[in-house]
């Protein structure tokens, strides 16, 4: 929950200090995964909870798993999918827009974001300065 990467490294540094002693295996497969834990600094802040965040996915489909679990009578392909479809659809009524939704054409053009914010380089700045 640092407010940026250096700062949770040093955070996870200190983590790793601390428990490697206790949970060897543990610590040995955050530190293996350290730089993919640590990705979501790349991406805009906005996003960030989202990006921490399994739950939309575990929510909607333990929705869809219990219901099919629990229907008798609902043996073919197409009853199934049917059935599947319409859940999908129900929950999609109660989803959340995207935080930061606006920061998404950034993301899909490839902008680079550094700590939460958009990166911009030198000639990027030059050309602002040159024209204001």
């Amino acid at each position: 929950m640092s407010d940026t990467q250096e700062m949770a490294g040093k955070a996870f540094d200190s983590f790793v200090k601390k428990y490697e002693e206790k949970y060897p295996k543990a610590v040995e497969c955050l530190t293996k995964d350290k730089e993919v834990l640590l990705t979501f600094y790349d991406f805009p802040a906005a996003h960030w909870i989202h990006l921490r965040t399994t739950n939309p996915i575990e929510s909607t489909f333990a929705t869809v798993r219990h219901r099919t679990k629990k229907s008798k009578n609902c043996h073919s392909y197409t009853t199934i999918m049917a059935m599947v479809f319409k859940l999908f659809e129900s929950a999609a009524k109660r989803w959340i827009k995207i935080r930061g939704f606006q920061r998404l054409a950034d993301v899909i053009r490839n902008v680079r974001f550094k700590d939460g914010e958009p990166v911009i380089n030198e000639q990027d700045q030059l050309l602002k300065v040159s024209n204001a």
